[in-house]
C-alpha cells in the first residue's frame, strides 16, 4: 500500500482534484473510511491534506482528512447528513459583499461570527466600489457591527482598493472567498490572477440576487507579482480559494464566534439580574432594558437569537446522527 499526502485543490460533487508532490492528480473517498463507520467523519474540502493510496494509473483512494488549523462550516440542508465544509486550512476569511442592495448588516453579522468560529481571521472586502456613489454610508454600518476588524472598498475594473489586501497575499498564507452569487467573487479572483480564470456574472438589480457562476469549490496559486490597471504592483505568493454563493448561510456551529462577533450582548446578557435569565419578562433584564432604551439595535438582537436557535437545532441533529450511527453499526456486529 503506497499511502502518500496529498492537497485538495478543487472539490466536485464526488471527486476531488489533488496536488500530490507537485503533480495534479484526482481521487475519490473509500467508502469504509467515510461511510461504513460509527462515527461522524470530517469529509475533504478545497485546502485539506488529505491521505491517499496513490494510483497511477486513475482516480487515488482518499483515506483520511488530517488535522484542520480552520474550517468553514455550513448546515447542511439534506437531513441526517453532516455539516458542510466549505474550505479549510486558511489564515483569513474575506467576507465579500456588494456595494448595493446585496449589502445587509445582519447578513455580514452572521458571517462574522462564523469567520471568528472557524479559525480564521475575517476581513470584510466591500466589492464593486467604482458603481457606488454612497459608500461613506456602507462603511460606517460595517463600523457599527465589526469594530476592528479590517475592511477595504474595492473595484475589480480600476484595481481600487487592492492595495490595502496586500499583507494578506504574501506566501505561505491563504484566503477564502465567501459571499452571495454575483458579489464580485470571481472577478477579485480574475484581479488577483491577473488572468480570466473564473466566469463572472452579475446581480440582477431588480431584487439584488446573484447569478451562480462558481459552481465548486477551488483554489489558485497567487502570482508572485499582482499587477494593477494603474500600473502599481503587488506583492502576492500566497493562495486564494474560492467558493460557490451561499444564499442563506444557515449556522452549524458558532458559539465561540458569537461570543467576539456580539460580545456586546454577551455582556449585557452577564449584567442580567438573574443568571439563568430568558430575556423576556423577567425583572432586572439588562438585555431588555436595552432594547427599550435604543442601545441594543432590535434587528441585531432578533439576529443574535436566530443564530442561538439554528445552532441548538444543528446540535440537536448531530446528536441524533450519532445515535443512528451507534445503532447501525451495532445490528451490523450482530451479523
Amino acid at each position: 500500500m503506497n499511502c502518500k499526502t496529498a492537497s485538495v485543490i478543487a472539490a466536485h460533487r464526488e471527486r476531488y482534484e489533488l496536488l500530490c508532490e507537485g503533480k495534479i492528480a484526482y481521487g475519490r473517498l473509500k467508502t469504509s473510511a467515510f461511510y461504513n463507520t460509527a462515527e461522524l467523519v470530517e469529509f475533504p474540502t478545497v485546502g485539506d491534506e488529505v491521505e491517499i493510496i496513490e494510483n497511477c494509473t486513475g482516480d487515488s483512494t482518499i483515506v483520511k482528512v488530517l488535522p484542520r488549523k480552520s474550517v468553514f462550516k455550513r448546515l447542511n440542508a439534506t437531513p441526517g447528513q453532516p455539516d458542510l465544509a466549505v474550505a479549510a486550512n486558511f489564515d483569513y476569511v474575506f467576507i465579500t459583499m456588494s456595494l448595493n442592495k446585496d449589502f445587509h448588516v445582519s447578513k455580514l453579522e452572521r458571517y462574522l461570527a462564523v469567520a471568528w468560529q472557524s479559525g480564521g481571521t475575517p476581513v470584510i472586502v466591500l466589492t464593486k466600489a467604482d458603481l457606488c456613489e454612497d459608500r461613506d454610508r456602507y462603511v460606517e454600518e460595517v463600523l457599527k457591527v465589526a469594530p476592528g476588524v479590517n475592511f477595504a472598498c474595492v473595484s475589480s475594473v480600476t484595481g481600487e482598493g487592492f492595495e490595502g489586501l496586500e499583507p494578506y497575499f504574501a506566501p505561505g498564507k491563504t484566503l477564502v472567498l465567501l459571499g452571495s452569487s454575483g458579489v464580485g467573487k470571481s472577478s477579485f479572483v480574475n484581479m488577483v490572477l491577473g488572468r480570466e480564470e473564473m466566469l463572472t456574472g452579475g446581480i440582477r438589480e431588480a431584487d439584488a440576487q446573484g447569478r451562480h457562476t462558481t459552481t465548486y469549490k477551488q483554489s489558485f496559486q497567487i502570482p508572485e507579482e499582482i499587477y494593477l490597471p494603474d500600473g502599481k504592483v503587488l506583492k502576492g505568493g500566497g493562495l486564494i480559494i474560492d467558493t460557490p454563493g451561499i444564499r442563506k448561510l444557515i449556522v452549524s456551529e458558532a458559539q465561540q464566534g458569537m461570543q467576539v462577533s456580539f460580545e456586546d450582548i454577551e455582556e449585557l446578557a452577564g449584567m442580567c439580574r438573574f443568571s439563568d435569565c430568558k430575556h423576556g419578562k423577567e425583572p432586572g433584564c439588562a438585555i431588555k432594558e436595552a432594547l427599550e432604551n435604543g442601545t441594543l439595535d432590535k434587528k441585531r438582537w432578533r439576529t443574535y437569537q436566530d443564530m442561538q436557535r439554528e445552532e441548538q437545532f444543528a446540535a440537536q441533529r448531530r446528536k441524533i446522527m450519532e445515535k443512528k450511527l451507534e445503532k447501525k453499526m451495532s445490528k451490523r456486529k450482530k451479523y
